[in-house]
């Protein structure tokens, strides 16, 4: 009997990128224990987190070696553990089986499924999969960036593992990119911007996957999401040096807890107009208090009042 690919919302569920975002704290630890620094009295970390982390980390910073079997094989063992996903108990150090029946990308309810697409069948894995590898560690004549993209898109089809593929296939996708920046530093994260063009991903994913063999449609969409994402992560930057020569301007001036919040609330680009009785509101403080705290920093040269401020008072950022 076919099966659904595990996983996931009724599509190919370990293709799809996850909502789940990694804790910053966990992260930033486990980051700094595999680098071998000391960071002394920290909370245990989430193997989630470690998994993920200790699978990008080997794929960026030792993107010159080799990408093989092995290599794979111990991704998906840091990304599960224990052995199992969930309450399914997968198996390490192979690929996939069909003793369920063929594996599928499907949605809808049951009864009334719709297949997506089929991955390849379990007794070519291996062959395929070889293919793939010999192919990934040659010189083809690509160019870097689409030879990320090609190698994204064949791991992702051929599924070989049971759980474990989506993020496998960005790792993939991450050492290839680390391999044409010439560098395992990257100021920009694919996998993020994917996440937030995801529906797009399953449709020209889906699109590509039950087509020919032109692969020209998911190449321009890759190529175009690195594109974004790499925008995304300037802007970001802009804003982190904004507010860094902010705080550096004002960094000998004596500000309370309460503006200190406010002003980091303008700097991440609060929306709308900051009132007297929102600052009251979010620092969670007295009329009286907030409209002290604002005196303080208009006097300061920190806050402005724009023109035309009408019955309800907003207040603003000076020109820094």
């Amino acid at each position: 009997m076919p099966r659904a690919g595990r996983r996931g919302f009724r599509r190919r569920r370990d293709a799809r990128p996850r909502g789940r975002r990694l804790p910053g704290d966990a992260a930033g630890h486990t980051i700094a224990r595999r680098l071998g620094v000391d960071i002394g009295g920290v909370a245990p970390v989430d193997r989630h987190v470690d998994g993920v982390v200790e699978m990008v980390l080997d794929a960026t910073s030792r993107s010159v070696e080799p990408l093989t079997a092995e290599r794979l094989f111990g991704w998906r063992a840091a990304l599960f553990p224990t052995g199992y996903s969930g309450m399914t108990r997968i198996a390490a150090g192979q690929w996939r089986g069909d003793a369920d029946g063929p594996m599928q990308v499907v949605s809808g309810p049951m009864g009334r499924r719709k297949i997506h697409f089929q991955v390849p069948p379990a007794d070519v894995l291996a062959a395929e999969t070889a293919r793939f590898l010999a192919w990934a560690n040659a010189e083809t004549g690509e160019p870097a960036l689409v030879k990320a993209g090609l190698a994204h898109l064949w791991f992702v089809t051929l599924h070989p593992f049971d759980d474990g593929n989506g993020r496998i296939a960005r790792a993939v996708g991450d050492l290839f990119l680390a391999r044409a920046d010439g560098s395992s530093q990257r100021f920009y994260s694919l996998s993020a911007q994917i996440q937030r063009e995801r529906r797009d991903y399953y449709d020209v994913l889906e699109r590509t996957q039950k087509g020919t063999l032109d692969v020209t449609g998911w190449l321009l969409w890759f190529l175009g999401t690195l594109g974004r994402a790499v925008t995304s992560a300037q802007a970001t930057l802009d804003t982190v040096l904004v507010k860094a020569r902010f705080w550096q301007r004002w960094a000998g001036t004596s500000l309370n807890e309460r503006q200190v919040k406010l002003l980091n609330r303008l700097l991440d680009g609060f929306e709308g107009k900051l009132t007297s009785s929102k600052w009251a509101a979010i620092a969670k403080c007295s009329p009286d208090t907030a409209l002290r705290d604002i005196t303080q920093l208009l006097d300061l040269g920190v806050l402005k009042k724009p023109p035309g401020g009408g019955r309800s008072t907003g207040y603003e950022l000076a020109d820094q």
